[in-house]
């Protein structure tokens, strides 16, 4: 049925009263969803201040740069050959601590903890093995660990001194003996098996 013309205007009246209610009550609504003085995540405040120390990262290994810094870290520096069960020290090249390993002693060796970032690039010491490793002593237990995975690990052909030393990795490896060599850094590190024993020879 068709509305009379007198009531439009009466209609028009409601229809508009109605929109201003609902206009008002969404204005109130984002009021209420904004408070005023709500600090914006790009201002700085007191709980954040500026130019605070980051935390250290955790997890992760520590770097070396030189054969003589993996040598005054050791707690051990020895050549042999990797067992299945073990290690077979055939050379003391340093021993820090009063560590009573010696040629021909067999020691034990303890993998990096898993939940380290880096353990996933870590190579694996296997049987047959002649290696000079960088050892840390494991405070409780009679294990030793090499220094920050293979960076503690040197491949080794021969035991004479003009032997041929070759660190594990590429990227985690030393880029010197004495003085780090930033044109080396990331390539891996060669050198001889008389140049390791020298250098570990000079740390007190």
């Amino acid at each position: 049925m068709a509305v009379p013309l007198r009531r439009t205007p009466s209609l028009w009246a409601t229809a508009a009263a109605v929109l201003a209610v609902a206009a008002l009550s969404a204005c109130g609504s984002a009021d209420a969803a904004d408070p005023v003085g709500a600090p914006s995540a790009a201002a700085p405040t007191e709980a954040t201040p500026t130019g605070a120390a980051l935390p250290a990262v955790k997890g992760k290994l520590r770097g070396y740069g030189t054969v003589r810094q993996l040598s005054e870290a050791a707690d051990l520096v020895v050549r042999g050959e990797v067992e299945a069960t073990g290690f077979r020290v055939d050379e003391v090249l340093r021993a820090a601590n009063g560590s009573a390993v010696g040629a021909g002693t067999r020691i034990t060796l303890a993998s990096l903890d898993r939940g380290v970032a880096d353990m996933a690039q870590m190579s694996t010491l296997t049987a047959g093995q002649v290696v000079v490793l960088y050892l840390a002593k494991d405070a409780a237990a009679p294990t030793f660990r090499t220094l920050s995975g293979d960076f503690g690990v040197f491949d080794v052909t021969g035991t004479g001194d003009d032997a041929v030393a070759v660190s594990r990795s590429q990227t985690m490896a030393v880029s010197g003996l004495v003085d780090e060599d930033p044109a080396v850094s990331g390539h891996g590190f060669r050198t001889a098996l008389g140049q390791l024993r020298a250098v570990a020879a000079q740390v007190k």
